[in-house]
């Protein structure tokens, strides 16, 4: 029979799939053409099967699908470390809002994107959904590096330097959409900052947009305790309910952080299909608090995994927001087999593109699907012995083990090395606002 031709087939020692679940395959390949997923069988058969263009193999290293980072704000990779140490309200207030105040402009927000979009592909990261002003700015940068990405049409009361008020915010946001509705990896959602910083007439008018446009709804929630009284003394009620009444909750929300839930949040969370993005190094470091995880996951909710933004945590990193996922998960259950490894990585993956309406597309390797994946050594005497891939992913190795990543088959890091942008590039970015912001 005549091999059939296919662009690329990678060999590799361990794939993990993520479906079927807790499945990990030893020297398997996966064979490539246009972009996607066109087989996944063991190496000999493949190779009988297949003609390829290019071959790589991979014999020391874990395949997996590329992670997708379920809540970022890219453009804030400029203010890593600028405010550490704070709780939320005092960081926001005193250090953050006055730098962007400042500093916010499209060059601010894409050269930021620049830098952040650089670091999530070498930590294996290929779907970001982001969160911030000036959208134009970072979808211009993620096209540049060939990220695929959610962007927030971020809608909030006050006034930035982007708008003026929630109906600028909306229109300009959704001019930006149009602009980009044919690019083939950027996508977007509608953004309204939280609870606290929107106001019921602009939620309604969003969730006619989320409707009508089928969008997603990426919105902080429950973040703090403060957050909750505020709400109880204005509206009477808790954050979730009141979006529960004002038709928000379903299928479509995605609610980042999510850490002080009742019993009730957790059932009208449930009860709508919606989606938690759960950051634990960021509510860690600004002492929010650790969200339920394992009552949300016995729950039956979708749990995906986001890194926050670099000024509040400060990588983005999601080798090390699964690692903490699962302990956190541990410790606060007082459960050790709370969140396994072949879970945290689910968490990384399959539920991110599924509550960003991609799982058709992305975070699994099924055929069909985009070839969006990411390669990890497992050659270091550091990292060895090896005796269960999934788990020697979560406990052991971390971003430096990520050696190449593709996104719709395209290779965008090789062996370490970006492919669309130099370090001398990303240094000089890094320095010029470094010395702005410290002006």
């Amino acid at each position: 029979m005549t091999p059939t031709p296919v662009d690329l087939l990678i060999e590799a020692r361990y794939i993990i799939p993520v479906e079927p679940r807790d499945t990990t395959l030893e020297h398997h390949a996966i064979a490539i053409r246009n972009g996607r997923i066109e087989a996944l069988l063991p190496i000999e058969q493949a190779r009988n099967r297949f003609a390829a263009t290019e071959t790589v193999s991979l014999p020391d290293h874990i395949l997996t699908p590329g992670l997708v980072n379920l809540h970022c704000h890219a453009a804030m990779s400029l203010m890593r470390g600028l405010a550490d140490d704070l709780p939320l309200m005092r960081w926001l207030q005193e250090a953050i809002w006055p730098a962007e105040a400042r500093h916010a402009s499209p060059a601010f927000v894409r050269d930021g994107s620049l830098l952040a979009g650089a670091e999530m592909l070498r930590g294996g990261i290929t779907t970001c959904n982001d969160m911030y002003f000036f959208p134009q700015a970072t979808a211009e940068a993620f096209d540049r590096l060939g990220l695929r990405a959610v962007l927030g049409i971020t809608v909030i009361e006050f006034p930035s330097q982007y708008a003026s008020d929630a109906d600028d915010y909306l229109a300009k946001g959704l001019a930006t959409r149009e602009a980009w509705r044919d690019d083939p990896l950027i996508h977007f959602a509608l953004a309204p900052h939280a609870p606290y910083t929107v106001s019921d007439r602009s939620f309604e008018r969003i969730g006619t947009l989320a409707e009508e446009l089928e969008l997603p709804i990426h919105i902080h929630i429950h973040e703090t305790s403060d957050e909750i009284e505020a709400s109880l003394r204005e509206h009477g009620k808790r954050p979730i309910q009141r979006l529960d009444e004002l038709g928000l909750l379903g299928p479509n929300l995605i609610g980042v952080h999510a850490v002080h839930l009742d019993k009730g949040d957790i059932e009208r969370l449930a009860r709508q299909g919606c989606t938690i993005a759960h950051c634990p190094v960021s509510n860690m470091k600004l002492a929010s608090g650790s969200a339920p995880i394992k009552a949300l996951l016995d729950a039956g909710l979708a749990v995906g995994l986001g890194s926050d933004g670099a000024a509040s945590n400060n990588r983005l990193d999601l080798w090390r927001e699964m690692h903490h996922a699962s302990l956190l998960a541990k410790l606060t259950s007082q459960d050790a087999s709370a969140v396994p490894a072949h879970e945290a990585l689910r968490m990384a993956t399959l539920h991110g593109a599924r509550a960003l309406g991609l799982e058709a597309t992305i975070g699994s390797l099924l055929p069909g699907k985009a070839a969006d994946l990411c390669a990890m050594r497992i050659d270091a005497p550091d990292t060895l012995p090896l005796y269960e891939a999934a788990s020697h992913l979560i406990y052991v190795l971390g971003r430096h083990a990520v050696s190449d990543v593709w996104i719709n088959g395209q290779p965008r890091l090789r062996d370490g090395e970006l492919l669309q942008i130099s370090n001398t590039e990303l240094l000089s970015i890094a320095r010029l606002w470094q010395n702005k912001l410290r002006q």
